[in-house]
């Protein structure tokens, strides 16, 4: 069983506990209106704006002189406003001489972009640098892109899990989960995938032949030496063919094709094109129920609409990221709350205690 039971007493807490809010953006409040109830506090009084010339302006109205500060933002759709709002309160808590400051990011901004990319640069890198520069003490967040980008920061950083929560979800509202099978979108997602399907005690099958990713390295001149550029036209018997995406199954239920739902799963769900794809690929072979999980709902631009008219049923996130809109626009978009893990991991923090707890029941994997 994966049932998450997380109890939070605040009669065990020390004093000096102070939760604000940095986004100025209503929608994006509700994730520390959830927390501050979860706690049973208040939320602090603090006024965040822009101004007419876009600056943002953030004015704390209330002393945190030697407390606890604990800075909740939800990125909005406009990720760099919400990224300055951290920052500057953040440094206005600072300077007001507060004891700590711990950031509750739950969705990191910029993590896709912490590898080299052709004369790119290390984004995530930057944005540690510039908040860990503001005065964060701590950094709570949740399924990094890459567990790497811990190392990008010089101050502790707890890295949580939603999976137990997306678990959960599965074993309760997807009545016939054990006909199911776990589904990689992609070889590189296999590893997760296999994560799930472990504890879930299913079967698990990749996806190969997904098209190339943009972000993927190519060729772009830095090589030492150059490349050799061939400008003479390649013989038709010398051509690379295109590979069209194959169904590799790892255990019995895909190939006897009696699979009642299969549940492709990712980190992160913003541009809908690969999830379309695999869900049409896995209708092809039989499936007749597709559920998507993913911990971060970015779900940029037209993808409400591509999820609509896919064959995809069912699109789980969690509210690490405010999607109501695309809720209205896409019923299929379906929410799992995970406020509780992140009012327990502040409430542990604050009085010092482990954090070894919510990371039971993770694979190494996760």
């Amino acid at each position: 069983s994966f049932c998450v039971a997380i109890s939070i007493d605040m009669n065990h807490t020390k004093g000096g506990l102070v939760i604000f809010t940095a986004n100025s953006h209503p929608s994006s409040r509700e994730l520390g209106k959830r927390i501050a109830e979860r706690l049973g506090v208040e939320l602090g009084k603090v006024q965040v704006y822009q101004e007419a010339n876009r600056e943002t302006r953030v004015q704390i109205q209330e002393s945190v002189r030697g407390k606890d500060v604990f800075v909740i933002q939800t990125v909005s759709k406009d990720v760099n406003t919400t990224i300055m709002e951290m920052l500057i309160m953040v440094y206005a808590c600072r300077t007001s001489c507060a004891r700590s400051i711990t950031g509750v990011l739950p969705y990191f901004p910029y993590s896709k972009q912490c590898k080299m990319r052709k004369r790119g640069s290390i984004v995530s890198k930057l944005i540690a640098s510039m908040v860990c520069k503001a005065g964060l003490t701590h950094l709570i967040t949740m399924d990094l892109h890459q567990k790497e980008i811990q190392g990008f920061f010089n101050i502790p950083v707890d890295n949580l899990r939603a999976s137990p929560f997306l678990l959960q979800y599965i074993q309760e509202e997807i009545p016939d989960y054990r006909n199911a099978v776990i589904v990689a979108k992609s070889p590189a997602s296999a590893k997760r995938a296999q994560s799930f399907a472990e504890r879930l005690r299913l079967g698990i099958a990749v996806i190969h032949g997904e098209a190339q990713d943009a972000e993927s390295d190519q060729v772009d001149g830095r090589h030492s030496p150059p490349t050799v550029k061939t400008t003479g036209a390649i013989h038709p018997s010398m051509e690379i063919p295109c590979k069209t995406p194959t169904l590799t199954p790892t255990s019995p239920f895909l190939q006897s094709r009696c699979v009642d739902s299969l549940v492709p799963q990712d980190d992160i769900i913003d541009n809908v094109d690969s999830f379309v794809a695999a869900a049409e690929t896995l209708k092809e072979r039989g499936a007749y129920k597709i559920f998507v999980m993913a911990t971060h709902g970015l779900l940029s631009s037209d993808a409400p609409r591509f999820i609509e008219e896919s064959a995809i049923d069912e699109v789980v996130v969690t509210n690490t990221i405010p999607h109501e809109l695309q809720k209205l626009q896409c019923p299929k978009i379906k929410t799992v709350d995970i406020s509780m893990i992140l009012s327990e991991a502040i409430r542990r923090i604050h009085n010092g205690e482990s954090m070894s707890y919510l990371f039971r029941n993770i694979g190494v994997d996760d």
